[in-house]
C-alpha cells in the first residue's frame, strides 16, 4: 500500500508541477472548471457528461505527457536541434489535435443550449 500511495504523490506532484509551471496546462484547467460549470448549469445528459470528462482528461493528459517530452528533449539536447524541434512540434501537435476535438464536443453539446437559453 506504501508504494501505491507514493505513486499517486508522485503523480499529484507532477501535475502540480506542471499547473505552476506551463502556462498552457494552467488555461486547459481553467477551461476544464469553466466547462463543468456550464455542464451543471445546463443540466447536461449522463453520456453528454462522459463525453466532456473523456475530452477534459484528454486534453489534460496530452498536455501533461507534451510538457514531459519537451522537458526531456531540453535535458538530452540543450543545443537546437532539427530532429528535436520535430518531436516537439509532433508532441504539441497531439494536444492540438485533442483539443480540437474537445472544442467541437463542447460546441456540439453546449451551442444549441446556449441559443435556448437566450
Amino acid at each position: 500500500m506504501s508504494r501505491f500511495l507514493n505513486s499517486i504523490s508522485c503523480a499529484l506532484n507532477g501535475i502540480r508541477q506542471c499547473f505552476i509551471q506551463e502556462a498552457h496546462f494552467k488555461v486547459h484547467s481553467i477551461s476544464a472548471v469553466v466547462v463543468i460549470s456550464a455542464a451543471c448549469f445546463f443540466k447536461v445528459s449522463r453520456t453528454e457528461w462522459l463525453l466532456l470528462l473523456i475530452g477534459i482528461s484528454a486534453v489534460l493528459m496530452t498536455e501533461l505527457i507534451n510538457t514531459a517530452i519537451e522537458l526531456l528533449c531540453n535535458i538530452v539536447h540543450k543545443e537546437k536541434h532539427a530532429g528535436i524541434k520535430l518531436v516537439k512540434d509532433m508532441s504539441a501537435a497531439a494536444v492540438l489535435i485533442t483539443a480540437i476535438g474537445a472544442a467541437i464536443t463542447g460546441a456540439v453539446i453546449f451551442i444549441p443550449r446556449i441559443i435556448s437559453f437566450l
